[in-house]
This record gives structure tokens, C-alpha cells and sequence, in this order.
């Protein structure tokens, strides 16, 4: 069965959607199937995929909202080679239409269940913000993995989505776990950053994922020519680091899984 990770941070910048993006494509590179889910408006996801999300025929709303067929919603013709629920300006319009229906909360886990077995990983983009889209990626998630730049004000952020994620499992999925915190945008050069980044050691162990992602310009370049990093200049330091963070992920993944079949 495959693992459906949220990648959520209530704090706007903090690499996101660009996470989301190139560690699926890393993680297609190796060969796993993965799907993305764009759930955040701005469609962002959608672009960096290579897809026009002003003219995709179907998108999240159509999933959530109207209950379309996966297989209708679904865009199989991705730069990154994983597949995608699009997402633009109509998925706004799905948070007010799903609070008139019923178990909205669940509408993304039900969605999922019929097609969780054709994938290694499932990454949903969240909107910077705790929203019924927000909560429905929640549910439906095994984990989060929370990206964060190593700044004051980025702790406060990682405490109110601690919160917010401890609110959640005790409401609507108490199997919710972090999967683990990214270092994003990093400069080690920076005092400030290196600081952070030991408290975050110190206060999370081995959550704080080993690889770090730096501050580097192909990375910001690639969305707008509509490319994950790795297609857009493999050879650059940003490329190489989600490439480094897909290793890092599938060895934890396949630890996790021979726990539990010896634990079984």
C-alpha cells in the first residue's frame, strides 16, 4: 500500500510546493510510483509539473467536490514522471462547497482508497494555511513532512503546526505522524541557521532528516520553465539534494516496513 505524505507548513516561503515537487520526481527517477496532489489554489505544483493549470479539464475540486473518477481527474504526462491532480483557482470554490456536504473532512481519504495500491508515494501539496482542504489532506495522510528555513520566526511556526497536527489526530486521524522536518533554503554560513538548526537536533532527533536542502538559484529557476530541478540542471547543488533526500526517505521507508514485519 502505498504512503500518502502531506507536505505542510501554516508558514508561506518556506519551500513547499518545491520540495513537494522534486522529491517526487526524485523518487519517480528510481523508479517508484508516485502521485502528486495539488491542493493549494495557486496551482504552483501544477505549473512546476509542466502542466497549464489554466487548461487542465479537471482538477482537486473535481475530485473532492464532484467525486470524479480518479482515473478522470488524474494527469498521467508530467515533467517529473510521477502523475498529478491538478489544482488552480477552482479549488478555492472547493473549501466553501465542501462545507455544504457530508464527511467532508474525509472526501481526499475516500478518493484515495481505490488507488493507494498503485503507488509507492503519495504527496499532497497543502495551502499555507488550516483550511477543510488542509484538514482533508490530514486525514487522508500517514505523516507530515514539515520543510522549514532555519530563522526565529520559523519556530514559532513549527509550534503552531505541532498544535495544529496534535488537535487533528485526536480528532480526525490519530494514526498522524511526523514524518519528518526539512532544512530548507540552508546557508551555513549563517549563524542564525546553524543555531536552529541544532535546536531542531536537539528537540527532534531523528525527525530532522539528514539531508539538507541549500539556498540555490537552479532550484527557484526551474518552476517557471515548468521542470522539476533534476530536468531542468541535474547537476546542480539543489538537484542533487532531493536526490539525496529520496535515498533518504526510501531507506527509512524500507527500515519502517522490516520493522513491521517483524514486529507482524
Amino acid at each position: 500500500m502505498g504512503r500518502v505524505i502531506a507536505v505542510a507548513n501554516q508558514k508561506g516561503g518556506v519551500g513547499k510546493t518545491t520540495t513537494c515537487v522534486n522529491l517526487a520526481a526524485s523518487l519517480a527517477a528510481t523508479q517508484r510510483k508516485v502521485l502528486v496532489i495539488d491542493l493549494d489554489p495557486q496551482g504552483n505544483a501544477t505549473m512546476a509539473s509542466g502542466v497549464d493549470k489554466y487548461q487542465v479539464d479537471a482538477t482537486a475540486y473535481d475530485l473532492l467536490v464532484e467525486e470524479t473518477p480518479f482515473n478522470e481527474v488524474a494527469i498521467t504526462d508530467t515533467t517529473g514522471g510521477y502523475h498529478l491532480i491538478a489544482a488552480n483557482g477552482d479549488v478555492t470554490a472547493a473549501e466553501i462547497k465542501l462545507m455544504e456536504v457530508f464527511a467532508r473532512e474525509v472526501r481526499l481519504r475516500n478518493a484515495l482508497e481505490v488507488v493507494r495500491d498503485n503507488y509507492d508515494f503519495i504527496f499532497i501539496d497543502c495551502p499555507p494555511a488550516l483550511n477543510l482542504l488542509t484538514i482533508n489532506a490530514m486525514t487522508a495522510a500517514d505523516s507530515v513532512l514539515v520543510p522549514m528555513q532555519c530563522e526565529y520566526f520559523a519556530l514559532e511556526g513549527l509550534t503552531a503546526l505541532m498544535d495544529t497536527i496534535s488537535k487533528l489526530t485526536a480528532v480526525v486521524n490519530a494514526d498522524l505522524k511526523i514524518e519528518g522536518l526539512l532544512r530548507t533554503m540552508y546557508d551555513p554560513r549563517n549563524r542564525l541557521a546553524n543555531e536552529v538548526s541544532q535546536q531542531l537536533k536537539k528537540h527532534f532527533g531523528e525527525k530532522v532528516y539528514r539531508t539538507v536542502i541549500p539556498r540555490n538559484v537552479r532550484l527557484a529557476e526551474a518552476p517557471s520553465h515548468g521542470r522539476p530541478a533534476m530536468y531542468y540542471d541535474k547537476y546542480s547543488s539543489g538537484a542533487k539534494a532531493y536526490l539525496a533526500l529520496a535515498g533518504e526517505i526510501i531507506r527509512r521507508d524500507e527500515i519502517e516496513r522490516s520493522a513491521g514485519t517483524v514486529d507482524a
